[in-house]
Order: C-alpha cells, then structure tokens, then sequence
C-alpha cells in the first residue's frame, strides 16, 4: 500500500474503533447533548477532516457540486438534527470507497525512472591515448570512446576500430545479434557482446537513441488521459439536483401551506442525508475491485478499474512479435543439404566450423548438433567481419557464413528463401548447403489469436524489428490481419497512432510487449499488457495489465472477466439508485424516518457488495 492509502486506513480502524467506543458511552450513561456532540464530533474529525478539507478547497476553486461537498453537507445536516452517530457513519463509509478506490487505482508507473538504465551514466573517453571515465554529457560529438565486452554503448556512435557484435534487443526488441566492424553506426542502450571496440561519437547525449525513447515514454504517458471516475461525474449532476431539491422542499411547502418551518427543514436534511450515494460509492469500486481480483486468480494483474473497463471495449489488439508471439530462442529449424551431402555432414561441419564463435547463432548450431566438438578436428579459426567464419576442419578449409562470404570466396552457391537467418556452409569451392536459424512461434500462441477472435477482437496486428520475410511468415502461420516489420520503437509509436486514428468512439486498442524498447508504445496505447515473467521492469511499470507468466491466451479470459465486471457494476448502479428513488420519495413525504434511511442505505450497500463477489466466480 502507498503512504497515501495507509493513512486512510489508519483514519477507517482508528475512527471505527472512537466511533464503537462513543456508541457504548453514550448507551451506557446519561449525557447532556452537548457532551453527545462533542463526543462524535471528535470521531467524526478523525476519518472526516480530509473530506471536509477536500470540499472547502474545490470551493474555492470553483468546482462545487462533488462528492466532498455532498459527504460534507450530509454529515453536517446529521449533527444538525441530532442524528450523530449517523454523521460518522456516513463518512467511514466513504472513506471505505475511497480506499478500495485508491488500491485498485493507485499502482503509480515507474517506467520513466526505469528507463534510465537503459543508458549508463558514464563513458570510458580516449583523450591523449588514456582512457578516460567521464559523464555522458561531458562527451563531446567526434570524441572516441572505448566499450568493452559486455558493456553498454553509451552514446550514438560509428565504429571506429575493431569488430564486434551488438545485442540490439534494448532498441529493437529482437534478440539475434548483429555484427559490427569499422564504419558501422551503433545506437546507445545496446550491449557490446564479443570484442573491444573503439567508437566515434556521432550524437550527444542529449539526442541519443536511448534519450528519445525515455522522451517518448515521457509524451506518451502524458498523452494518455485516465478515465474519469464514475461517482465524480455523477456527483456533477446529482449533487446539485439533491441540495436543491433539499432547499426547495425546507422553503416552499411551509410558505404554500403557512406551516412551521421547523418540520420542514428537519424532513429536508432529512432528504439530504437519504441522497448520501454511499451504496454507490462502495459498490462501484468494489465490483472493479472484483474484477480485478478475478484477473489476479488467473495471473493478470490489472492495473486499475478504468483500465478493466477498457479492456471490455477492447476491438483491436497490436503484438510485438519477439517474446510475445515467439519465444525469443533462435534454433536450427531447417536444413538444406548440397546434392550428394547428408543433412548429418552439413550439420556436423557447421557445428565444427562455429566451434571457436560464442555468437548465438553458431550457439544454436552446436546445440542442434548435439555431440560434443572435438577440437583436434580444428584448427587456424578466422572471423571475417560481417560474413562469418573461416577454420580448417579435418585439415579442408571451411567457410560458415551468409551470402557474402560464398560470394568472397567464389563458392557457387543455391540461395536459400527460407524466413529466418540462413548459414551457409562450404569447404574449398564446394557448396554444401545451407541452415536456417529462426525463432519459433510460442505454444498458445495460435490458440491466444483464436481466442481473441472469439471474444470479439476485430482486429489483431503484429510490430516488430524482424524482417519483413520472417515477419510475415509468423503472421500467416497465426493468422494475424497486419504485420508490419522492420521497425524502430518510434516507428512503432506512429504505427499506434493510426491505428488508434482509425478507430470508432466506444472502441479500444491494446499493445502487447515485453522489451524496455515496447515501454513507449504500451503507454501510448488505450490498454498497455506486459510479460511479467519474461519481461522487463521498464515494460512492466509501464503497461495497464501485466500477465505474470507470459501467457497471452489469459487475454481473452480478461476480455471475458473485465465484460462480466461491467454488467456486475451497472447492475449495482441501477439496483442502489433505484432504492435511493424509492427511499428519497418517501423521506420527502415523511413516511421513511432517519433510522429507515440508514437501513436502506446499509441494506443496499450490503446487497451490492455481495453481487460484486459473484465476479470472483467461476474463474
């Protein structure tokens, strides 16, 4: 709990406790009523005051007619007419909505704060051939800087010496690396996976990569405004209604009928006190409470009710593509032997060919492998950056690489179509064929997409960094309706933006991610959901609901959860305005006494939390 929401708490148990207190003191002894007064207006200060500070402050901004106000004027009007004990009633159990409220709401995002570990603050600088450690935005544009093997690349910079490779997924979400040597640019927020290098500083630090995404996260999330809560829209309406209602019944009917005004005015704070929404201001977060603890069961965490309500209006869903739909591992999925080459002699020369590489891909082509490499087979390894390897394999000169290095060797190759990223093996002059590497569609994920459809998603889009190739084919095997690949996070913002553009009123768009670099457009986003499992922490602090063990079929059982919560809490609102209709006529023509108000209120409050339960059901 916040600080915020444990003082409220303490007010509820400490005021609860006074007010328990004052009712056996009272019953017990014969008390003038001044003294009675004195005593619950005590109690009545601990739980209230904020309420009455709230009220007195919106005043004198003008904003009159909200809930405050009615909480004030409704306790007031029960000291008035001697009903105490009615008064600290009436505020304990507003203070017991407005905590569910703040719990369910009050989950503050930290994705700002977060992102700045994307970048370090420091870089290593070489000035006069020493390197040098200083802050980031001490380095100026054309200084070189030194990044060692498993450091992240501070700045915006171009290679300047050396090779290496670049783990982007921090950028792009992706998690096959790539190769960089002399003149390539590399982005900050990246990690320098193999060997040192020596970059030359390209942008300063106030413009790097890594500063427009947090910039983004930053607009983003201010661009998105926060549903307004029901009881305050309301109270705009029905608050002034009742307090108006309440001066016309104490004023008009004495002068009309030339009766006492003192009946009058005690039936119309009477009325005021009946008009309390108590029921209402603890049914409606306790069903959105509900639902959200019915997500919990199932390992959703939803953020707030507003976002469990956006959830049920939800129509197009966007993914990103690595860690969402695929699971981020990259294996041998394929393998196209040369005529005359066995599949077991392409894999055991490529296996052998990558032995001394600590890059993923010849990772996954040794775990394909699955023998043990022995090294007296190999020898005389060389890196050719940017194509792959070149090593003596039982003493014939093997190349394993892409493209390029059959071309730079004048190997006669056939090309391989294939989506993912293609290995191709030679020794001498001979082609011997050729590997697919490419990640793999997650388990579920095809029954999620099903799922999603059958709820009413009309829509379901794929963003990612991967080739258009590879993009496309997850997307038909999934059968999504968009995919659109080869993209920056800023780009994946603008991709956001016209889908939400397209949309209807009453219509909302959900994003699915998991890296630091989907933080900007989860919170762009109608709904933003995040792999807590899997995902990072800058991802997570920014979206709206998070599936704690990554399993995006539990989506549509939100879908479901969040539509079931929405009838729940409409039939609450339309069952508690009802009884007050019914009570408040009667409190007007003087048959309902105070104690038949309480009752009813209490009774209506009780009924409604009770129906709220029923979410937690069958889920």
């Amino acid at each position: 709990m916040t600080k915020q929401q444990r003082k409220i708490l303490i007010k509820i148990i400490i005021g609860a406790v006074l007010f328990a207190v004052g009712m056996v003191v009272t019953h017990l002894l014969t008390l003038p009523w001044w003294a009675e007064l004195l005593i619950f207006l005590a109690v009545y200060l601990v739980p209230g005051f904020s309420v009455l500070e709230k009220a007195v402050r919106n005043i004198a901004h003008g904003q009159v007619f909200d809930e405050n106000f009615l909480m004030t004027i409704a306790s007031i009007a029960a000291f008035a007419i001697g009903q105490y004990p009615e008064a600290v009633e009436v505020i304990l159990f507003y203070q017991v909505g407005e905590l569910f409220e703040k719990i369910a709401v009050g989950r503050s995002r930290q994705a700002v704060s977060d992102l700045l570990d994307l970048c370090p603050d420091e870089a290593t600088v070489l000035r006069d051939g020493k390197p040098e450690t200083v802050l980031v935005d001490e380095v100026e544009v054309g200084e070189h800087i030194l990044v060692r093997p498993g450091e992240k690349i501070p700045l915006d910079a171009a290679v300047f010496e050396g090779h290496t490779t670049i783990d982007t997924a921090a950028l792009t979400g992706e998690s096959m690396p790539v190769s960089a040597a002399e003149g390539d640019a590399v982005c900050s927020g990246c990690v320098n996976l193999s060997g040192a290098v020596e970059l030359v500083v390209t942008k300063p630090a106030s413009e790097s990569t890594a500063s427009k995404i947090m910039e983004l996260v930053e607009e983003s999330a201010s661009s998105k405004a926060k549903t307004e809560q029901f009881i305050t829209k309301f109270a705009r309406y029905y608050t002034p209604c009742v307090v108006i209602a309440a001066l016309i019944l104490a004023v008009v009917p004495p002068l009309i009928a030339g009766q006492p005004f003192s009946g009058w005015i005690y039936r119309a704070l009477t009325f005021l006190i009946i008009s309390c929404p108590c029921a209402l201001v603890i049914s409606v977060p306790l069903g959105f409470f509900g639902g959200i603890g019915a997500a919990s069961k199932i390992g959703v965490l939803v953020k707030g009710s507003n976002f469990l309500e956006a959830v049920a209006e939800m129509t197009t869903i966007v993914f990103d593509k690595t860690g969402t739909l695929t699971k981020g591992e990259f294996k041998v999925t394929e393998m196209k032997p040369a005529g005359g080459v066995s599949e077991d002699k392409l894999l055991e020369v490529a296996a052998l060919g990558e032995s001394y590489s600590n890059h993923p891909i010849a990772g996954s082509i040794i775990e394909a492998y699955g023998k043990e490499i022995e090294r007296s087979r190999v020898s005389d390894a060389v890196e050719i950056a940017g194509h792959g390897v070149q090593i003596l394999v039982d003493g014939v000169m093997t190349y394993v690489g892409n493209e390029k290095l059959m071309k730079k060797q004048s190997i006669t190759y056939e090309p391989c179509e294939s989506a993912g990223t293609v290995v191709y093996v030679g020794q001498e002059q001979t082609f011997l064929g050729a590997l697919v590497i490419s990640d793999t569609v997650k388990q579920g994920a095809a029954e999620a997409i099903h799922k999603m459809k059958n709820v009413g998603v009309k829509k379901c889009v794929m963003l990612t960094g991967d080739r258009e190739k590879t993009a496309k084919h997850v997307a038909d095997e999934l059968k999504l309706d968009e995919v659109h690949a080869e993209l920056l996070p800023g780009d994946k913002v603008d991709e956001v933006e016209k889908l939400l553009s397209a949309q209807k009123d009453g219509e909302r768009l959900a994003f699915v991610g998991d890296g630091i670099n989907d933080a900007p457009v989860l919170t762009r986003a109608d709904i933003g959901i995040a792999m807590g499992s899997l995902g990072s922490d800058a991802a997570i602090e920014a979206a709206d609901v998070v599936l704690m063990d990554d399993d995006i079929r539990k989506i549509a059982s939100t879908v479901l959860i969040s539509r079931k919560t929405l009838r729940i809490v409409k039939q609450n609102i339309v069952f508690a305005l009802a009884v007050k209709a019914v009570v408040l006529l009667l409190g007007a023509i003087g048959v309902a006494n105070m104690w038949e108000a309480v009752f009813a209120d209490v009774g209506v409050s009780v009924l409604a939390i009770l129906n709220s339960m029923r979410v937690m059901k069958n889920h």
